[in-house]
């Protein structure tokens, strides 16, 4: 399953909002330095579709604010 996600990072709150079936945005306290967001996102998706990290993959979007991210449900 692809998802679209617009990250909002060093933000005050961490959260994540469904806009539809498969876009989301997701505000993350960290900065987007060093691949921190990129990793705080993999974990926060984690939690949220309850999968292990290793299931999730940032396919588009290492360096931008708008990510492609397939989930591998099964």
């Amino acid at each position: 399953m692809k998802i679209f996600i617009k990250v909002k990072p060093n933000s005050k709150n961490e959260k994540i909002e469904k806009i539809d079936e498969n876009h989301f945005n997701v505000w993350l306290k960290v900065p987007a330095r060093e691949g921190k967001a990129n990793k705080r996102l993999v974990e926060l998706l984690s939690k949220y579709f309850n999968l292990s990290k290793s299931k999730i993959l940032i396919i588009s979007g290492f360096k931008s604010k708008n990510k492609i991210v397939s989930l591998n449900l099964s």
